[in-house]
């Protein structure tokens, strides 16, 4: 009897490594977060900007509601692609991991901290057979005692740190704009509408309505906010 799985096997089973060293449903977990709307993260020396475009899929739809960035403690933000069931579970699991360290440490975790755990979480999901992956990426953007910082994290399980990224089906429209225009310079103003101006073309290029969501880490204050929709739509006039 053979000891190999049989021919095509490798893609049903998460703990087995395919021949040439890959873990397929790994990569189709990574093929969901590149399929999905596109997210950007941007760090500047007045803080820390994150973006997410938003798809509208009725007109009866609540324009208010977010569903792709999130506070998770007062100085930490975080925007997220993929699937938006398993970002939710992610998104609390980091909330109260934030709380803990609170109460554990009496001060705010840090934002690496927070990305590695939420790493660890998702490699957990990579190695034990009855489970899948989570098909999602986060996004983590915040002020903490080291300064404004930015990790990703992706389906695997690893997570780096950034001074600008995007991540999702306009990645590479966003990146080429990010890497043409970031200066490590740039004030609040400027990171703002390099977000917006990156959001708003690969939505033009793909000819969708067009629907940011713009939050905010100022290193003054060391406090999430979210944009209020008006004062985005001034960003975009101004991108024109």
């Amino acid at each position: 009897m053979s000891i190999f799985a049989a021919p095509g096997a490798y893609d049903r089973a998460i703990t087995v490594f395919s021949p040439d060293g890959r873990l397929f449903q790994v990569e189709y977990a990574l093929e969901t977060v590149n399929r999905g709307a596109t997210i950007v993260g941007i760090v500047c020396p007045e803080g820390v900007v994150l973006g997410a475009e938003e798809k509208i899929e009725s007109k009866l739809q609540d324009s208010s509601f977010t569903w792709k960035i999130f506070a998770v403690d007062t100085h930490i933000g975080a925007a997220v692609v993929g699937l938006g069931s398993d970002a939710r579970i992610l998104i609390d699991q980091a909330r109260v991991y934030c709380q803990s360290n609170r109460l554990m440490y009496d001060e705010p975790i840090d934002i690496e901290a927070i990305s590695k755990r939420i790493g660890d979480i998702k490699q957990l999901y990579t190695q034990h057979a009855g489970v899948r992956p989570f098909g999602v990426s986060v996004i983590f953007g915040g002020v903490d005692k080291t300064g404004n910082r930015l990790f990703s994290t992706d389906p695997s399980g690893t997570y780096r740190a950034y001074k600008a990224i995007a991540v999702g089906v306009g990645r590479e429209i966003v990146e080429e704009i990010l890497k043409a225009e970031y200066r490590e310079d740039m004030s609040m103003q400027e990171t703002i509408k390099l977000a917006i101006k990156g959001l708003k073309k690969t939505l033009e290029a793909r000819e969708e309505q067009l629907r940011v969501k713009i939050s905010t880490v100022p290193s003054s204050t060391k406090t999430y906010q979210m944009m209020p929709t008006e004062e985005v739509e001034k960003y975009f006039k101004a991108t024109e």
